[in-house]
């Protein structure tokens, strides 16, 4: 393509996931991966994360013993929500962690995504979504706290 198109955005906003059980989740997010709280709407009901990079909303749905499991090979809509490790020993040890915590679903353990050199494990948190943990070594040093 010769005409080139300038990217008009930078970067995302925040991400928002509807989960059926936000305190569970909530729990999940900052006392097993050590996320802060950074803002709350008790009346919708929401909590707002951060890792200290981006900003992740966590709506609680209306009905959580009627919700419909998002199923991501028939519906459009979140696949899963990547995050990124700063490093091998960082992935192995939230792997340890994330795995013995309550209502968590692991879908498998660390492996090479692909060929590799990236290695990545999935779960699915308490709240119903399917969250994937990255360390690829070819960023390595990428995007650390500030």
């Amino acid at each position: 393509m010769s005409d080139e198109v300038k990217a008009g955005t930078c970067g995302f906003d925040h991400v928002a996931l509807s989960v059926r059980d936000l305190a569970a989740s909530r729990k999940f997010f900052c006392d097993c991966l050590g996320w802060r709280v950074v803002g709350e709407r008790p009346d919708y009901p929401a909590a707002f994360l951060s890792d200290g990079h981006g900003i992740l909303t966590l709506w609680q749905v209306a009905s959580p013993g009627t919700a419909i499991a998002f199923d991501r090979r028939n519906n459009v809509g979140l696949h899963h929500l990547a995050i990124a490790v700063a490093d091998r020993a960082g992935l192995d040890a939230l792997y340890q962690r994330a795995s013995g915590w309550r209502d968590v679903v692991v879908e498998f353990a660390p492996q090479l995504s692909g060929s590799g050199p990236k290695v990545h494990f999935m779960v699915c948190e308490p709240g119903g979504v399917r969250v994937e943990f990255t360390f690829d070594p070819r960023r390595e040093g990428v995007g650390r706290a500030r």
